[in-house]
């Protein structure tokens, strides 16, 4: 879900970035009150109501995201001594081959 979210905030962010230009284009092509009216309307406009994309991923992050985190690490810690990737590493254990070089 998180990378979701980056994945809406990271092009919402480029879009208005290259508005931004396209205002500043149109301005010096003597069609001020088309970029005028779209610097007013849309630029650095909030996507929901006082915030930017950059404050819901913080929002998520801080508030959903950390949690999950912390639960998650308090479970591992609890149940198996804090280790991860328990499947991973014995599929590696069991398929390595001892005593050869980056195996």
């Amino acid at each position: 879900m998180r990378g979701l979210l980056y994945g809406f905030h990271r092009p919402t962010g480029k879009a208005d970035l290259v508005l931004g230009e396209a205002v500043e284009l149109m301005r010096a092509a003597g069609h001020t009150d088309v970029g005028d009216r779209l610097s007013e309307i849309i630029v650095g406009r909030n996507v929901i109501d006082g915030r930017w994309t950059f404050q819901i991923v913080e929002d998520y992050d801080e508030n959903h995201y950390s949690a999950f985190v912390d639960e998650e690490r308090a479970a591992r810690q609890s149940l198996v001594e804090g280790k991860k990737h328990l499947f991973e590493a014995e599929l590696k254990e069991d398929r390595r081959t001892h005593g050869m070089p980056h195996r």
